[in-house]
């Protein structure tokens, strides 16, 4: 393997100031693993009861081959475009527009859903203190807006932020987690083990929703020009993400279903699961201080979907997709201000106005992190679909690199088609032919604006 490594962040206008630990902390930030045992897990649970955890580890093991793929790439290339860099590197221009297409969507879509999951906890927490709620608008506005201000100002000041609130709010459930099962004791519990009650179905489409734990994982690939060493520390970022992601999501799931158990209470319904598990656990303290870390990852997750977004929509700029005004980065914080303000008011338009309209805070938690789920899954699967050519360009195929995508590629397409058939009742069923319309129209605007090459990988390193 061998190229010539070239430095040139500073083509789009930015800084190379993060370190390893910043940028795994963008991925970490976009899982936002706290909201996962507060607000998708009882989801999966109602789906998949004691499969629960089993849903987890194949979820997982999905997205490490999806994993091992992006970072082969990442080892290669670093740019501010992500995955959308590396499909356009080798496959038709029109296919590398739909995975920048729906990334975009997915980070957006991602941060309107933690918008929602935002004001859902800001209001629990503000009732069990005062009695009463705020309005939901308002908390959608706060929370975005704040967001925005950070992710404008410097980039290093929102890698901070993200991890230290991350590691806050996974070490107080890590600390509950272990009292329940210290609680339990030795014993395993049998009817998770056996799977007890659990159907193929309810497992297919647990599988799903597992999957949306993850999604934004491989978000530290928006930092290409912004992190130092790049080629070696986003590959990194974005295994060790999957990995914590993986053992953090399925151990959790294990404990919450023991502890409603014991509780007999019904985790598939609940709206406070940590409240139950803590004082399950001994510690029901605990139940609040989660719930305030909750609140505090989803407007972390929402900064770091903000963050992606913006450098996804600053490529998408340089290379003639969008309007050129969204390539150009503030003077003096070295951040793309104007991307960042339009990835912003993307992200909590649908949210204030699904707010407006009464719609509860898990709903669209639930809608919008669906629908943030297609672009991912396409995008992946596109990416995965790229690798065995570009490692070909760069003579360093092996059958290794022939299979892992070939898995991955599988995994991401059985996955959608779970997400498609049956169809699902409600909201949910009208979700597909949302992304579909959204993909045909940033499709129709690529071939307006000329789209009859592939955009220029710009800003690249190669090793």
């Amino acid at each position: 393997m061998s190229a010539t490594e070239t430095t040139q962040g500073a083509g789009y206008g930015l800084r190379r100031v993060l370190s390893p630990m910043e940028t795994l902390a963008q991925s970490v930030s976009t899982i936002a693993p706290t909201t996962t045992p507060a607000a998708t897990i009882p989801l999966v649970c109602a789906l998949s009861g004691n499969g629960t955890w089993l849903a987890y580890l194949l979820a997982t093991m999905a997205i490490l081959l999806v994993a091992l793929c992006i970072a082969r790439f990442a080892r290669y290339s670093a740019s501010p475009g992500s995955l959308y860099t590396y499909a356009a590197s080798i496959l038709p221009p029109w296919l590398a527009a739909a995975t920048a297409w729906s990334l975009l969507l997915a980070y957006v879509a991602t941060g309107s859903s933690l918008v929602g999951g935002f004001y859902h906890f800001a209001n629990l927490l503000l009732r069990d203190a005062t009695g009463h709620a705020v309005s939901t608008v308002f908390l959608a506005l706060l929370g975005a807006g704040i967001s925005m201000s950070i992710a404008w100002r410097d980039v290093k000041i929102s890698a901070r932020v993200m991890l230290w609130v991350e590691v806050g709010s996974v070490l107080a459930i890590v600390v509950v987690v272990l009292l329940v099962l210290a609680r339990h004791g030795a014993h395993l519990d049998g009817d998770q083990l056996r799977l007890r009650g659990m159907t193929g179905s309810g497992l297919r489409l647990g599988l799903v929703l597992a999957i949306f734990s993850f999604v934004g994982f491989e978000s530290a690939t928006t930092l290409g020009s912004e992190a130092h060493n790049p080629l070696q520390t986003i590959p990194r970022a974005v295994i060790r993400g999957a990995l914590f992601g993986g053992a953090f999501f399925a151990i959790c799931a294990y404990t919450e279903v023991l502890a409603f158990r014991t509780a007999g209470a019904d985790l598939g319904t609940s709206e406070a699961p940590m409240h139950v598990v803590s004082a399950v656990g001994g510690v029901p303290a605990f139940g609040v201080l989660i719930d305030f870390g909750t609140l505090v990852s989803m407007f972390a997750g929402i900064l770091g979907c903000i963050t992606a977004a913006a450098r996804v929509l600053l490529l998408m700029a340089h290379n003639g997709m969008v309007h050129g005004s969204l390539q150009s980065t503030h003077v003096r914080n070295a951040t793309p201000a104007r991307a960042v303000t339009v990835t912003s008011i993307a992200a909590v338009l649908p949210a204030v106005i699904l707010a407006a309209r009464g719609a509860s805070g898990l709903d669209v938690y639930g809608w919008l992190g669906s629908l943030a789920t297609y672009g991912f899954i396409v995008a992946y699967a596109l990416v995965c679909m790229a690798l065995p050519g570009y490692l070909r360009a760069h003579g360093a195929m092996s059958a290794g690199a022939r299979i892992v995508p070939a898995l991955a590629s599988i995994a991401m397409l059985l996955a959608l088609a779970g997400n498609l058939y049956p169809v699902p009742e409600g909201p949910y069923g009208k979700l597909p032919l949302i992304y579909v319309a959204y993909l045909l129209a940033g499709l129709a605007w690529f071939w307006l604006r000329g789209g009859n090459k592939n955009p220029t990988a710009g800003g690249n390193q190669s090793r």
